[in-house]
Protein backbone atom coordinates (compact mmCIF):
# COMPACT_ATOMS: atom_id res chain seq x y z
CA UNK A 1 0.00 0.00 0.00
CA UNK A 2 1.22 3.48 -0.81
CA UNK A 3 0.14 7.06 -1.41
CA UNK A 4 0.46 9.33 -4.38
CA UNK A 5 0.35 13.13 -4.50
CA UNK A 6 -2.26 14.43 -6.92
CA UNK A 7 -3.71 17.81 -7.80
CA UNK A 8 -6.54 16.88 -5.42
CA UNK A 9 -4.26 15.98 -2.50
CA UNK A 10 -2.75 12.74 -1.24
CA UNK A 11 -4.54 9.54 -2.27
CA UNK A 12 -3.95 6.08 -0.84
CA UNK A 13 -3.73 3.18 -3.27
CA UNK A 14 -2.54 -0.37 -3.71
CA UNK A 15 -1.42 -1.60 -7.10
CA UNK A 16 -0.64 -5.07 -8.40
CA UNK A 17 0.19 -6.47 -11.81
CA UNK A 18 1.12 -5.00 -15.15
CA UNK A 19 -0.02 -5.68 -18.69
CA UNK A 20 -0.82 -4.07 -22.01
CA UNK A 21 -4.46 -4.81 -21.29
CA UNK A 22 -6.69 -2.01 -20.03
CA UNK A 23 -6.22 -1.63 -16.24
CA UNK A 24 -8.98 -2.26 -13.73
CA UNK A 25 -9.70 0.23 -10.93
CA UNK A 26 -11.50 -0.80 -7.74
CA UNK A 27 -13.62 1.53 -5.57
CA UNK A 28 -14.66 0.56 -2.03
CA UNK A 29 -17.83 1.03 -0.01
CA UNK A 30 -18.67 3.50 2.73
CA UNK A 31 -17.56 1.19 5.55
CA UNK A 32 -14.36 -0.04 3.90
CA UNK A 33 -11.13 1.11 2.35
CA UNK A 34 -8.92 -0.12 -0.49
CA UNK A 35 -7.93 -3.23 1.49
CA UNK A 36 -11.38 -4.79 0.89
CA UNK A 37 -10.25 -5.58 -2.67
CA UNK A 38 -7.36 -7.87 -1.72
CA UNK A 39 -8.99 -11.02 -3.19
CA UNK A 40 -9.57 -9.20 -6.48
CA UNK A 41 -6.10 -7.62 -6.68
CA UNK A 42 -4.48 -11.01 -6.08
CA UNK A 43 -6.70 -12.61 -8.71
CA UNK A 44 -6.19 -10.03 -11.47
CA UNK A 45 -2.47 -9.40 -10.86
CA UNK A 46 -1.25 -12.09 -13.30
CA UNK A 47 -3.41 -10.77 -16.14
CA UNK A 48 -3.57 -7.00 -15.90
CA UNK A 49 -2.75 -3.90 -13.88
CA UNK A 50 -5.16 -3.68 -10.94
CA UNK A 51 -5.41 -0.67 -8.63
CA UNK A 52 -7.61 0.00 -5.59
CA UNK A 53 -7.94 3.56 -4.26
CA UNK A 54 -9.02 5.24 -1.00
CA UNK A 55 -11.48 8.13 -1.16
CA UNK A 56 -10.61 11.45 0.51
CA UNK A 57 -10.74 10.92 4.28
CA UNK A 58 -10.43 7.14 4.02
CA UNK A 59 -7.39 4.93 4.56
CA UNK A 60 -4.28 6.83 3.62
CA UNK A 61 -5.96 9.63 1.66
CA UNK A 62 -6.21 13.27 2.69
CA UNK A 63 -9.34 14.50 4.47
CA UNK A 64 -11.54 16.81 2.39
CA UNK A 65 -14.14 18.61 4.47
CA UNK A 66 -17.60 18.70 2.90
CA UNK A 67 -16.55 16.44 -0.01
CA UNK A 68 -19.38 15.22 -2.24
CA UNK A 69 -19.62 12.15 -4.43
CA UNK A 70 -18.42 14.18 -7.42
CA UNK A 71 -15.36 15.19 -5.39
CA UNK A 72 -14.64 11.50 -4.80
CA UNK A 73 -14.91 10.91 -8.53
CA UNK A 74 -12.57 13.82 -9.27
CA UNK A 75 -10.07 12.53 -6.70
CA UNK A 76 -10.00 9.09 -8.34
CA UNK A 77 -9.54 10.65 -11.76
CA UNK A 78 -6.67 12.73 -10.35
CA UNK A 79 -5.08 9.63 -8.86
CA UNK A 80 -5.40 7.84 -12.19
CA UNK A 81 -3.66 10.80 -13.83
CA UNK A 82 -0.79 10.58 -11.36
CA UNK A 83 -0.42 6.85 -12.10
CA UNK A 84 -0.60 7.48 -15.87
CA UNK A 85 -3.89 5.59 -16.23
CA UNK A 86 -5.81 7.33 -18.99
CA UNK A 87 -8.62 4.79 -19.24
CA UNK A 88 -9.74 1.87 -17.09
CA UNK A 89 -12.42 -0.66 -16.37
CA UNK A 90 -14.01 0.83 -13.24
CA UNK A 91 -15.38 -1.57 -10.62
CA UNK A 92 -17.19 -0.14 -7.62
CA UNK A 93 -19.15 -1.77 -4.80
CA UNK A 94 -21.98 0.05 -2.98
CA UNK A 95 -20.60 3.61 -2.55
CA UNK A 96 -18.01 2.53 -5.11
CA UNK A 97 -20.77 1.90 -7.63
CA UNK A 98 -22.17 5.37 -6.92
CA UNK A 99 -18.71 6.88 -7.48
CA UNK A 100 -18.20 4.82 -10.65
CA UNK A 101 -21.42 6.28 -12.07
CA UNK A 102 -20.21 9.78 -11.13
CA UNK A 103 -16.84 9.11 -12.80
CA UNK A 104 -18.60 8.08 -16.00
CA UNK A 105 -20.78 11.19 -15.89
CA UNK A 106 -17.69 13.40 -15.55
CA UNK A 107 -15.52 11.66 -18.16
CA UNK A 108 -17.20 8.80 -20.03
CA UNK A 109 -14.21 8.38 -22.35
CA UNK A 110 -12.06 7.37 -19.36
CA UNK A 111 -14.31 4.39 -18.54
CA UNK A 112 -13.59 1.39 -20.75
CA UNK A 113 -16.44 -0.30 -18.91
CA UNK A 114 -18.33 -0.18 -15.63
CA UNK A 115 -18.74 -2.97 -13.08
CA UNK A 116 -21.37 -1.92 -10.54
CA UNK A 117 -21.66 -4.28 -7.58
CA UNK A 118 -24.32 -4.24 -4.84
CA UNK A 119 -25.23 -0.65 -5.64
CA UNK A 120 -27.99 1.51 -7.13
CA UNK A 121 -28.94 4.74 -8.87
CA UNK A 122 -31.22 5.89 -6.03
CA UNK A 123 -32.04 3.96 -2.85
CA UNK A 124 -35.69 4.11 -1.76
CA UNK A 125 -34.67 3.80 1.90
CA UNK A 126 -31.56 5.95 1.55
CA UNK A 127 -32.64 8.73 3.91
CA UNK A 128 -33.47 6.29 6.71
CA UNK A 129 -30.20 4.40 6.26
CA UNK A 130 -28.31 7.69 6.24
CA UNK A 131 -30.02 8.88 9.42
CA UNK A 132 -29.22 5.60 11.21
CA UNK A 133 -25.62 5.72 10.00
CA UNK A 134 -25.10 9.27 11.24
CA UNK A 135 -26.66 8.48 14.60
CA UNK A 136 -24.29 5.53 15.12
CA UNK A 137 -21.13 7.08 13.64
CA UNK A 138 -19.79 8.31 17.02
CA UNK A 139 -18.79 4.69 17.74
CA UNK A 140 -17.35 3.18 14.58
CA UNK A 141 -16.34 -0.08 16.25
CA UNK A 142 -19.81 -0.52 17.69
CA UNK A 143 -21.31 0.25 14.27
CA UNK A 144 -18.98 -2.27 12.63
CA UNK A 145 -19.92 -5.00 15.08
CA UNK A 146 -23.60 -4.26 14.57
CA UNK A 147 -23.36 -4.22 10.76
CA UNK A 148 -21.05 -7.15 10.00
CA UNK A 149 -23.89 -9.66 10.00
CA UNK A 150 -25.71 -7.72 7.28
CA UNK A 151 -22.55 -7.14 5.25
CA UNK A 152 -21.45 -10.76 5.08
CA UNK A 153 -22.88 -14.25 4.86
CA UNK A 154 -19.43 -15.71 5.49
CA UNK A 155 -18.75 -17.00 8.99
CA UNK A 156 -14.98 -16.98 8.38
CA UNK A 157 -13.53 -15.34 11.49
CA UNK A 158 -10.59 -13.78 9.64
CA UNK A 159 -12.81 -12.14 7.03
CA UNK A 160 -15.29 -10.85 9.60
CA UNK A 161 -12.48 -9.50 11.79
CA UNK A 162 -10.90 -7.69 8.82
CA UNK A 163 -14.24 -6.07 7.95
CA UNK A 164 -14.81 -4.97 11.55
CA UNK A 165 -11.28 -3.65 12.05
CA UNK A 166 -11.30 -1.75 8.76
CA UNK A 167 -14.60 -0.07 9.56
CA UNK A 168 -13.55 0.68 13.13
CA UNK A 169 -10.52 2.64 11.81
CA UNK A 170 -12.57 5.03 9.68
CA UNK A 171 -12.61 8.64 10.89
CA UNK A 172 -16.24 9.29 11.93
CA UNK A 173 -16.22 12.62 10.11
CA UNK A 174 -15.08 10.94 6.90
CA UNK A 175 -17.69 8.21 7.35
CA UNK A 176 -20.45 10.80 7.67
CA UNK A 177 -19.33 12.41 4.41
CA UNK A 178 -19.24 9.02 2.72
CA UNK A 179 -22.68 8.14 4.07
CA UNK A 180 -24.16 11.25 2.51
CA UNK A 181 -22.39 10.51 -0.78
CA UNK A 182 -23.91 7.07 -1.04
CA UNK A 183 -27.28 6.98 0.70
CA UNK A 184 -28.58 10.34 -0.53
CA UNK A 185 -27.49 9.76 -4.12
CA UNK A 186 -29.97 10.08 -6.95
CA UNK A 187 -28.15 9.42 -10.21
CA UNK A 188 -31.01 8.06 -12.29
CA UNK A 189 -30.41 10.61 -15.06
CA UNK A 190 -26.72 9.75 -15.11
CA UNK A 191 -27.42 6.03 -15.26
CA UNK A 192 -29.70 6.49 -18.26
CA UNK A 193 -26.79 8.09 -20.14
CA UNK A 194 -24.35 5.20 -19.62
CA UNK A 195 -23.27 3.84 -23.00
CA UNK A 196 -20.17 1.78 -22.11
CA UNK A 197 -20.26 -1.99 -21.50
CA UNK A 198 -21.67 -2.50 -18.00
CA UNK A 199 -21.74 -5.49 -15.69
CA UNK A 200 -24.07 -5.39 -12.69
CA UNK A 201 -23.33 -7.80 -9.83
CA UNK A 202 -25.36 -8.39 -6.69
CA UNK A 203 -25.35 -10.86 -3.84
CA UNK A 204 -28.62 -12.76 -3.76
CA UNK A 205 -28.81 -12.29 0.03
CA UNK A 206 -27.96 -8.58 0.03
CA UNK A 207 -30.54 -6.88 2.25
CA UNK A 208 -28.73 -3.50 2.25
CA UNK A 209 -28.86 -2.94 -1.51
CA UNK A 210 -31.32 -5.68 -2.52
CA UNK A 211 -31.25 -7.36 -5.94
CA UNK A 212 -34.29 -5.32 -7.00
CA UNK A 213 -32.08 -2.22 -7.09
CA UNK A 214 -29.62 -3.97 -9.38
CA UNK A 215 -32.51 -5.04 -11.58
CA UNK A 216 -33.47 -1.36 -11.85
CA UNK A 217 -29.91 -0.51 -12.94
CA UNK A 218 -30.01 -3.32 -15.49
CA UNK A 219 -33.29 -2.04 -16.92
CA UNK A 220 -31.95 1.52 -17.12
CA UNK A 221 -28.59 0.76 -18.79
CA UNK A 222 -29.01 -0.51 -22.37
CA UNK A 223 -27.00 -3.63 -23.11
CA UNK A 224 -25.95 -4.17 -19.49
CA UNK A 225 -25.53 -7.64 -18.04
CA UNK A 226 -26.87 -8.57 -14.60
CA UNK A 227 -25.49 -11.45 -12.59
CA UNK A 228 -26.71 -12.56 -9.18
CA UNK A 229 -24.19 -14.22 -6.90
CA UNK A 230 -25.68 -17.05 -4.87
CA UNK A 231 -24.64 -17.31 -1.23
CA UNK A 232 -23.43 -13.72 -1.05
CA UNK A 233 -24.64 -10.64 0.81
CA UNK A 234 -23.58 -6.99 0.49
CA UNK A 235 -19.82 -7.58 0.36
CA UNK A 236 -20.22 -10.10 -2.42
CA UNK A 237 -16.53 -9.79 -3.37
CA UNK A 238 -15.59 -11.21 0.06
CA UNK A 239 -18.45 -13.67 0.51
CA UNK A 240 -17.91 -15.33 -2.86
CA UNK A 241 -14.62 -14.06 -4.30
CA UNK A 242 -14.24 -16.87 -6.85
CA UNK A 243 -17.69 -16.31 -8.31
CA UNK A 244 -17.27 -12.52 -8.20
CA UNK A 245 -13.90 -12.70 -9.97
CA UNK A 246 -15.11 -15.21 -12.54
CA UNK A 247 -18.01 -12.97 -13.53
CA UNK A 248 -15.61 -10.07 -14.04
CA UNK A 249 -13.17 -12.25 -15.98
CA UNK A 250 -15.88 -13.31 -18.41
CA UNK A 251 -17.10 -9.73 -18.79
CA UNK A 252 -13.61 -8.26 -19.33
CA UNK A 253 -12.76 -10.88 -21.93
CA UNK A 254 -15.62 -9.58 -24.05
CA UNK A 255 -14.98 -5.91 -23.17
CA UNK A 256 -11.28 -6.09 -24.06
CA UNK A 257 -12.18 -7.66 -27.42
CA UNK A 258 -14.11 -4.46 -28.26
CA UNK A 259 -11.13 -2.16 -27.54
Amino acid sequence: MATIVTNRGRIGFVEQGSSDLTPIVFLHGVGSDKSVWRPQLDHFEPARRAVAFDYPGYGESYFAEDAKRDDYAAAIHAAMDSLAIDRAHVCGLSLGGVVAIAMHAAAPDRCASLIIADSFAAHPDGRAIYDRSIAASHDMRGLANARVGALLVSEDDAIRTDVIETMARIDPAAYRIGAEAVWLADQRARVAAIAVPTLILVGEQDAITPPALSEELHAAIPGSHLERIAGASHLANLDKPNEFNRAIDDFLFAADARV
